[in-house]
């Protein structure tokens, strides 16, 4: 059980496939400051696995599989190279069959 105090993060998986997967991260990342964040964020998006422990099993995503990685709420503090802040989304990406 987490306490009430806890942040959760949402990540959503979106697979080559069409399939998504979302999970609630219960675990705070780093982000006391903005460039602790934004070194945990780029080392984790280096990694070609990323392994979640649920409390019922693991799951390992193997990242060559996915199109898209969604973060809810927003990581506002990652700024520099590569980073466009400032970003409205005007239309939802459609898939054509």
């Amino acid at each position: 059980m987490h306490s009430q105090n806890t942040t959760t993060t949402q990540i959503t998986f979106h697979y080559l496939n069409g399939h998504t997967e979302s999970f609630n991260l219960f675990e705070s990342i780093d982000n006391t400051t903005p460039q602790g964040l934004q070194l945990e964020v780029r080392h984790l998006l280096q990694r070609d696995w990323w392994i979640l422990n649920l409390p019922e099993q693991t799951v390992m995503i193997n990242i060559a599989n996915v199109t898209k990685v969604e973060v809810k709420p927003t990581l506002a503090q990652l700024q520099g190279e590569g980073i466009f802040s400032d970003v409205e989304r005007v239309t939802a990406l459609n898939r054509s069959r």
